[in-house]
């Protein structure tokens, strides 16, 4: 009977530590980060409340439920870390680390809806040291946070003009709408670069130098660009980048 017990145990827990790609997801703060986007999205959605036609708000508000409807996101963007990323053993050994979830933590906590609140005016300017702004240079250049940045902000875009589309069909029709949303791809990416090194001192200045120098070493690691190119796709396919939200209802995703 014991022995049952044990082997039933043993397959109850399996799930738990057999996927490690669902693992990395949870340790990594995905589900977390994800429920902060959806903070976020509520907030600016009712500084939007006032200032437009009501049709217009609604048409807004159910597309952005239907685009970024929590469970789906996470489907997607765990499918396609899964996908892209073919051993997690490495990530999911680093953010497991007392490092890994110190990282998470200040990550968590910069994009958490009081922090962004009360940085909305902009970031306080960050004093380092000529060896911190070394470190910080080579995690910028590591981490695709330009690129990350950039998809947020033209998923909340496309959602706008699916919504403008929807009130006057035929105004921004034949990919006219997402051609003009990739257009600005670029250009956003280079305002999030000009003030980067700041913005990631501001994030990580609980870590001490020698915790910063780890985090680089592991970001511009084989192991390290693996989980993050894998990272990227995760994040544009959870924020649907390049489908339109009628594309989404017909997939059911």
């Amino acid at each position: 009977m014991r022995r049952l017990l044990f082997v039933l145990m043993m397959f109850c827990t399996l799930p738990a530590w057999a996927d490690s790609h669902d693992q990395l997801y949870k340790v990594a703060g995905w589900p977390e980060q994800r429920a902060h986007f959806t903070d976020a999205l509520d907030a600016a959605q009712q500084r939007y409340r006032n200032s437009l036609p009501p049709a217009v708000f609604q048409a807004l508000v159910d597309n952005s439920s239907q685009r970024f409807a929590p469970q789906a996101m996470d489907q997607r963007a765990e499918a396609h870390l899964r996908k892209n990323l073919a051993n997690p053993a490495p990530a999911l050994q680093f953010f497991q680390s007392p490092l890994g979830r110190k990282i998470v933590a200040a990550e968590l906590l910069a994009t958490r809806r009081d922090q962004l609140a009360k940085n909305a005016q902009g970031l306080p300017h960050i004093e380092a040291s000529a060896t911190r702004a070394l470190l910080i240079g080579h995690l910028a250049k590591a981490l695709p946070a330009r690129e990350a940045g950039a998809e947020v902000s033209l998923a909340i875009a496309g959602v706008a003009a699916d919504s403008l589309s929807q009130m006057l069909p035929g105004l921004l029709g034949g990919g006219q709408a997402q051609g003009m949303l990739d257009g600005q791809r670029q250009r956003l990416m280079e305002q999030i670069g000009n003030d980067l090194d700041n913005t990631l001192l501001y994030v990580y200045r609980d870590l001490s130098d020698a915790e910063l120098e780890e985090f680089a070493n592991f970001a511009e690691s084989p192991d390290g660009k693996a989980y993050y190119q894998a990272a990227l796709a995760a994040i544009r396919a959870g924020l649907a980048v390049g489908q339109s939200t009628s594309s989404l209802k017909q997939t059911g995703n």
